[in-house]
């Protein structure tokens, strides 16, 4: 047996060429906010689940409106410019003056097609922490021919925690997120009471291609044991072991601050009503509490560890 027999031996056997998904929804999630959403097929390749999950979720970007302006939470990745782009144009006028927030400036998810949009559209600004975000967001058509010059948007820099303005009358508030493995932001609109939670939270997801993409508490069975399988085989497989006191005091913080009614990840399905908004909160807190390394000593992880 050679080397590249042995190594085989010890891989999951991957699926080859590309997704046969190519679906894509409008998501209502509240007055004024709507989920751009692209379904994606959980096979062992979409590095935001667990590499054992099964089924479908769906990447989720988010347009506010408010007149016409327009706010959109991340870009989609660049399989989706097309269908994030035409969804785009279906909810809005050609007067429609759009500022685009990548709530995690370094992933793919969230930057990809900003070019493309600011291309198809009329976009203001790019809010970001990083003075010089055109460079983060450079991908496209222009930035794949042979054009050498720096590519030019107007960048709105954002502090830590701050409020910005959706038209009249619509405030969002911006904060950095209070768990997160790289730069990531939340942000809450207290019009709709509707948190936006980037890549936590995002542990649900569907059995069937056609979702259902949201979820009210009767509908859901989710336990704390799932929670803690998908943190630990995702981003946050740190957690175990880890000083997760500070992490806890820094989500209630959250929770105890805003009056939330329905939770908007990046990835998966929205969570809708107060009474599931509570009890996903203290399945995450109960997780986080059990993972603190008071309770549960830090180890050596294994990459294709599944927990």
């Amino acid at each position: 047996m050679n080397l590249q027999t042995k190594l085989s031996s010890f891989m999951p056997e991957w699926p080859r060429g590309a997704s046969k998904v190519d679906k894509s929804n409008i998501l209502k999630v509240a007055d004024g906010i709507y989920a751009l959403q692209n379904v994606l097929e959980l096979d062992g390749r979409v590095s935001a689940y667990p590499s054992d999950a099964r089924g479908y979720s769906v990447s989720n970007c988010y347009l506010i409106t408010q007149g016409r302006h327009a706010l959109l939470l991340d870009s989609g990745l660049a399989a989706h410019e097309r269908s994030i782009i035409e969804m785009i144009g279906s909810l809005t006028k050609p007067d429609l003056l759009l500022s685009i927030f990548p709530l995690r400036i370094n992933e793919y998810m969230s930057v990809c097609n900003v070019e493309a949009i600011a291309q198809s559209f009329n976009v203001e600004q790019c809010y970001s922490g990083n003075p010089d975000a055109a460079l983060w967001v450079d991908f496209g058509k222009r930035s794949d021919s042979n054009d050498t010059r720096p590519y030019s948007l107007k960048t709105t820099l954002v502090t830590r925690a701050e409020t910005l303005q959706v038209g009249e009358g619509r405030p969002i508030e911006v904060f950095q997120a209070p768990i997160r493995l790289i730069n990531t932001r939340w942000m809450f609109d207290y019009n709709t009471k509707t948190l936006f939670t980037s890549d936590s939270f995002s542990h649900e997801w569907s059995d069937s291609l056609d979702g259902p993409w949201d979820i009210a508490d009767k509908d859901c069975t989710t336990t704390a044991a799932h929670i803690r399988s998908f943190l630990l085989n995702t981003r946050y497989w740190w957690l175990e072991g880890g000083k997760t006191t500070e992490l806890r005091k820094k989500l209630a913080g959250v929770f105890e601050k805003y009056p939330i009614e329905t939770i908007a990840p990046g990835y998966g399905r929205i969570l809708r009503g107060r009474a599931l908004i509570e009890r996903q909160y203290k399945m995450f807190d109960d997780v986080l509490a059990q993972l603190d390394r008071g309770v549960t000593p830090p180890r050596y992880v294994d990459r294709d560890e599944i927990r």
